[in-house]
């Protein structure tokens, strides 16, 4: 090998670390940015009305032949 070839490996070699780790930081963007998304939609939703303003038969059977 020469020195030429050398140089060229290492330059590529630094190239494909920084795009890995630029890649790697916009992932973790999008993962923060869909983790508070995900937080603010179900923040969002309205709350769920208790079991005990539900009839008392309701609940109480499953249909297994349908």
């Amino acid at each position: 090998m020469d020195v030429g070839s050398i140089a060229q490996l290492s330059t590529t070699m630094a190239e494909t670390g920084t795009r890995q780790a630029v890649g790697l930081a916009v992932l973790k963007k999008a993962q923060d940015i869909q983790s508070s998304t995900a937080t603010a939609l179900l923040a969002a939703l309205p709350p769920v009305q208790s079991a005990t303003s539900l009839p008392a038969h309701l609940g109480n059977r499953i249909n297994t032949t349908a």
